[in-house]
């Protein structure tokens, strides 16, 4: 019981004042830039402590070193993850966000995989090129000299090399994979396993420790780079605030909205959550070397819940608060806002119970496995939330008079049957 209620403790306070001071779109507009800065911000300091981790990892591989590393890596997510609520209606984020947390990814391009993983697949001839260890790869009948493995090999040849979304050499996944390695249990308890002496130059296991160590480098200095423009594109003069600013503020709200209902519904009910309840494949999870997918779940439901409400608690406690969408339209339908204000509280109420779960009783890949009847319970119930929640954020749609607001879709929810055809 007491575990329930530390993890129901990142519920913010939802209630919304009918005494509230008149806000203008323009304000909640710029405080949702402020938000982004914020969050953005965060996210790169948590990467530079990541780097300083990784770096003292290669420098001195050990299990106490690896598990530092690791555990910087999850403390990485946490802000993030509350910024992907800025995806799909701000297309400069939408472009940034594939080269810091594309997935998923076929790992074989990267490093060495078990054999259980194949040695070929049909839709991607990369699909066990282990760049660590070849100093040569043919991509699209091209060599590529990879004889020295650097950011501008990562981003500027590897990633999404052929034009296949899968191959994925850059981010957050990337480092994941290069931190635990594959997770080979299934739907049966334990992440990723990777040894720290896969990176021990003197006693190394696996071989190419000295090159596995400089992709690790290389990919968290590429992604604290991407990080950092991304953090400048949402400052005072940042390309992305001057963006949304600018598109007016019908514009500015209809991407709001965007980014909520299709991050609530599409990408998270649908192509993260429902597809891999369908399927029952423990590969269908976000952060599926690590197991951290609970967290990064409920992290993207507290990034719509910063945005609806106008407020970020930053890393260091600190808070960000401005004026909101939840005044905004409590000014014009008082009960409408208070229905939003409810359905995120459900949803955060379910996504405390899953992430609770996953940290007592069982890993995400394992609540989403066939038969788990209690498991599928508890993941189906969040989605059913996360559902619910879009219907309100189609009302205010159309309470506030805001066209063009095209909340993705996903087959997993808008037609099964078509996941096993």
């Amino acid at each position: 019981m007491k575990k329930m209620t530390a993890a129901l403790a990142f519920i913010p306070a939802l209630t919304i004042s009918t005494a509230a001071l008149a806000v203008t779109a323009n304000e909640v507009v710029t405080n949702y830039a402020d938000i982004a800065h914020a969050s953005y911000q965060d996210s790169l300091n948590t990467a530079v402590q990541l780097k300083s981790a990784i770096d003292a990892f290669v420098a001195s591989p050990s299990a106490n070193t690896q598990t530092a590393a690791k555990a910087a890596w999850i403390a990485a997510r946490a802000p993030y993850q509350q910024t992907e609520v800025y995806r799909f209606g701000n297309p400069i984020v939408d472009d940034f966000e594939g080269k810091v947390n594309a997935w998923p990814l076929d790992e074989g391009l990267i490093d060495y995989v078990d054999q259980s993983y194949g040695q070929e697949s049909d839709a991607n001839p990369l699909y066990v090129a282990n760049v660590i260890a070849n100093k040569s790869v043919s991509i699209g009948g091209d060599e590529i000299d990879a004889t020295n493995i650097t950011p501008a090999l990562l981003s500027g040849s590897l990633h999404e090399a052929g034009e296949v979304e899968a191959n994925v050499a850059t981010g957050y996944h990337a480092i994941e994979f290069l931190l635990w390695g594959q997770d080979l249990n299934g739907n049966d308890k334990g992440a990723g396993n990777r040894s720290w002496t896969d990176y021990d130059l003197a006693n190394c296991t696996n071989g190419n420790c000295a090159r596995r160590a400089d992709y690790l480098v290389s990919a968290i200095d590429l992604m604290i780079t991407d990080l950092e423009a991304i953090t400048a594109a949402w400052a005072k003069d940042g390309e992305a605030r001057k963006d949304i600013i600018s598109a007016g503020d019908t514009a500015g709200l209809q991407r709001i909205l965007t980014g909520m209902g299709s991050l609530s519904y599409g990408e998270l009910a649908g192509e993260r959550m429902k597809l891999g309840l369908l399927l029952g494949d423990p590969e269908e999870e976000h952060d599926c070397f690590s197991d951290n997918t609970h967290n990064s779940h409920f992290y993207d439901v507290t990034g719509i819940n910063n945005v609806w409400f106008g407020s970020y608690k930053r890393v260091d406690g600190s808070m960000i608060k401005g004026a909101s969408l939840a005044q905004y339209l409590a000014e014009k339908d008082q009960v409408l806002s208070e229905e939003m204000a409810e359905k995120l509280k459900a949803s955060l109420v379910a996504f405390g119970s899953l992430k609770t779960r996953a940290e007592t009783i069982e890993a995400y890949d394992q609540m989403i496995s066939e038969g788990n009847t209690e498991g599928n319970k508890v993941v189906q119930t969040a989605i059913d939330m996360l559902v619910d929640q879009t219907r309100s954020i189609e009302r205010v749609v159309a309470a506030l008079g805001i066209r063009d607001v095209t909340i993705e879709g996903s087959d997993s929810l808008d037609n099964p049957k078509s996941v096993f055809e």
